[in-house]
């Protein structure tokens, strides 16, 4: 698995979404920033299931973490 294909994923589960940075360098561990308006109203735990949701089975699979920062465009500023 490579960062290119998490972000990938991310932008077509979550269209509006700004995927800002994915980074892993062992194939297996990633961490990203992932910047939506969807985020908005919604707790850092269902901010991150929506993002998991767009990458489905390889979450515990190909992909073994997922480290995210969840912001509105609001928080980013």
């Amino acid at each position: 698995m490579d960062a290119r294909t998490i972000e990938n994923l991310i932008r077509q589960g979550l269209p509006d979404a700004q995927v800002v940075d994915v980074q892993g360098d062992d194939g297996v561990h990633f961490e990203a920033l992932v910047v939506s308006e969807s985020f908005r109203g919604k707790l850092p735990l269902a901010r991150h299931r929506m993002v998991y949701a767009t990458l489905g089975g390889l979450m515990g699979g190909e992909i073994h973490a997922l480290a995210l920062r969840t912001l509105t465009p609001d928080e980013r500023r």
